[in-house]
This record gives structure tokens, sequence and C-alpha cells, in this order.
């Protein structure tokens, strides 16, 4: 047995190469031609490097604290809605998915999706508004949950060693939103597929929750891209994928995006930032500020605050504040 496993591992690397090289675009990052770590490493025989960085996201603290952090709504009546962590299973299929129709790298785009939202705080958009108010506020500093999902593979993780992950995927997480795009096409299929998660997921959440009726949706995007989410995901995705096919790059066509975009300020409106929530926003935002206020007063500087604060789910900030 340990001479059958020996050779198999023996041959690994040769037998990814050749497939990839028969099965991927020109377009597609190579496994094993990754501009590398920050610190070199022994490969592993039996996984490329980004099937490693993969494993070493999901095996992370603040990957399981995903399950305990909101999507939209704070602590909801209901076993079915969206959490931190569905939302980023769910950008992390459909991200492979397109991939695979590209013929792109599959496990770069997966160790992507997967770590994309390692750094939202408690409590959703809203978490991340205060901690961002608190810091100009009080030290003239900013919150970007991108720049601290790469704060927390980077450093956080390990006691502080980090995850010591290529650079593509540090790339693609630190660039999944913001100005910059990623340098790779995997890492621009999960920027672009994060909203598309998003966006359709929040509509079948507003509608369980009552925040929406799916009549009140607006009419024209909703011709275009569907009148249900799996419509809605299967038309953003064909369009995806077609349009990028014929631009060698990661594109939507016109129409598509300007609906996507448009039912997206419709989101932005009436549930992000609209009256149903401004309650529990304003609830949110409280309880983040007075744990960081709580943290900076007993000695803590603003970036081990801003860590603390930031790595918290939902229920331990509530629990937290409540002894406060």
């Amino acid at each position: 047995m340990p001479e059958v496993a020996g050779r198999i591992a023996d041959a690994f690397e040769a037998r990814v190469r050749e497939r990839e090289e028969a099965s991927l675009s020109p377009l597609a990052v190579r496994s094993y031609e990754t501009r590398g770590r920050a610190h070199e490493e022994t490969p592993c025989r039996l996984r490329t490097p980004f099937q490693r960085d993969r494993d070493r996201i999901v095996h992370t603290k603040a990957f399981r604290r995903l399950m305990h952090k909101t999507q939209v709504f704070v602590a909801p009546e209901g076993d079915h809605y969206r959490t931190r962590l569905t939302h980023t299973l769910e950008t992390t299929g459909i991200s492979r998915g397109v991939a695979r129709a590209l013929q792109l790298n599959e496990d770069l785009v997966e160790a992507i999706g997967l770590g994309h939202d390692l750094g939202h705080p408690p409590f959703g958009h809203a978490g991340e508004e205060a901690l961002d108010a608190v810091l100009q506020e009080r030290f003239g500093l900013h919150f970007r949950h991108n720049e601290h999902s790469l704060r927390i593979v980077d450093v956080l993780e390990r006691g502080g060693r980090g995850l010591n992950l290529t650079e593509e995927v540090r790339d693609g997480i630190l660039n999944h939103t913001g100005p910059d795009e990623p340098f790779t096409l995997e890492g621009k299929i999960v920027r672009l597929v994060d909203r598309v998660a998003y966006i359709n997921h929040d509509i079948d959440d507003a509608v369980r929750a009552g925040v929406l009726s799916e009549a009140e949706l607006p009419a024209e995007e909703i011709a275009i891209l569907g009148a249900k989410g799996s419509r809605r995901i299967d038309v953003l995705v064909h369009d995806l994928v077609e349009t990028s096919a014929e631009a060698a790059d990661i594109r939507q066509s016109p129409e598509v995006r300007e609906a996507m975009l448009s039912l997206r300020k419709f989101m932005f409106d009436r549930v992000y930032l609209g009256p149903a929530a401004a309650s529990a926003s304003s609830r949110s935002q409280a309880v983040v500020r007075a744990i960081f206020d709580h943290l900076i007063e007993g000695g803590a500087s603003p970036q081990d605050a801003t860590d603390y604060v930031a790595g918290m789910t939902d229920r331990f900030a509530l629990a937290f504040a409540a002894e406060l």
C-alpha cells in the first residue's frame, strides 16, 4: 500500500500539468505556475497549491464563524435565512460553474470564493459601516471588510502566523470588491458572481421576511433577468459565460449588466438601507460602537479593537454588549 501511494504522489504534479495543458484555456492560471507564497514551503504531493489554500481557508476559525454572521437579517426568526457562510458557499458554487464553462482554474476560483468574506464583521453591512465610522471619528482610520479578509489570512490566523496563501488567492480576496480588479480572470469571476449571488438570495430572504413582495420587484429588470431567483441566476450566468468567452475577459453584456445594477440599487433602496432595516441597523451599529469604545477605554489599540470586533459573531457581540 505505501508503494502504491508513493507512485501516485510521485506522478501527481505531472498528471495535473498534463491535464491542465489539455483542458484549460490559454488564459487560465496553471496550478503549478503560481506567483508563489511570501514564505517558500515544501509542496504537497497530493494537492495543487490552490487546493492547499482552499483547505487552509476552510479549516480557519474565521471560516467557521461565518455561520453565525448576518448576511442581511439580524437574528431572524426562521431557519432558512442566509448567513455569511451560506452566501460564501453559494458564491463559490456559482463561480466554479462559470470557471468550468470558461475552462479556467476551478481550484483557484474555489479558494478565492471561500476566503473572500472572512473579514466581515457582525451584523452585515450595518456592522461594517459602524466599525468604519467609529474608526474615522476617533482615529482617522477606515475599515473595509475585503482588506480585513486579507489581514485574517496574512496575519491573524494560526496564532499570528497567517496562512501563507498564494499571491493569486490573496489578490482575489483583497480585490473581490473595491476600486481595483483582480489580476486573474478567476479572481474577476468571484468579484462579479459575488453580486450575482447576494442580489438574488437577498431578494429571496426579503420576500420570506415580508419586507418585499415579488410583485414589488422592478418590472423592466425582472422582464430581462427572470421572475424567479433560479431563473435570474441562470440568465446572469449564461450571459456572463458567453460574453466573457467572446471578450477573452470577464464581462457582462450591457443590457444584462444594467439590469443587474438597477436591481442592486433597488435592493439598497428598499432592503439594505430601507425603512425595515433602519431599526435593526441602528441597534447593530450601537452594539458595535459600544464594544469598540469599551475596548479602547480598556487600553486596546485601534488595530487590536478592530480585530476583536470584526471577528465577533452576531450572537457573541450581542451577549458581550449586554454585559457592558
